[in-house]
C-alpha cells in the first residue's frame, strides 16, 4: 500500500486546521465569503488518515512538521520546495513508480514527485 496519497491528504488536512484555528486567519476567509465550518469535522477526519499510512512515514511525518510546520514538500525539476536543494538524481524516483516518497538529505522532509 503506497503512503503517498494519505501521507500527502494528511499534510493538507493539518495545514487547514492550524489555519482553520487562527482567529486572523478565518476572519480573512469570511471576508473572502469562504464558509468557515468547525475544526472538530477535521479532527475526526485525521485518525482516519493515520490509519493508511505506515509508522515509519508517520513518525517522519511528525518529526519534520514539529521541526517546520510543513512536514511535506512537493519536488519540482529535481528541488525539494521546502529548502530549494536540488536534489541528487539518485533521489528521484524510477519511471513508474511516481509515488515513491522519499526523505530530503538537506531539510528532512518528506519529499512527493507530484
Amino acid at each position: 500500500m503506497s503512503s503517498h496519497g494519505p501521507l500527502v491528504e494528511l499534510h493538507d488536512l493539518d495545514l487547514l486546521a492550524a489555519e482553520m484555528r487562527d482567529a486572523a486567519s478565518r476572519t480573512r476567509l469570511k471576508k473572502l465569503g469562504f464558509d468557515v465550518g468547525d475544526v472538530a469535522s477535521l479532527d475526526k477526519l485525521r485518525p482516519r488518515l493515520i490509519a493508511g499510512i505506515e509508522g515509519r512515514w508517520m513518525t517522519l511525518y511528525d518529526r519534520a512538521r514539529q521541526r517546520y510546520g510543513r512536514a511535506v514538500a512537493r519536488v519540482r525539476e529535481r528541488v525539494c520546495l521546502g529548502c530549494f536543494v536540488t536534489l541528487p538524481t539518485s533521489v528521484q524516483p524510477r519511471l513508474g513508480e511516481s509515488e515513491s516518497l522519499s526523505l530530503c538529505e538537506s531539510c528532512g522532509r518528506i519529499l512527493y514527485w507530484g
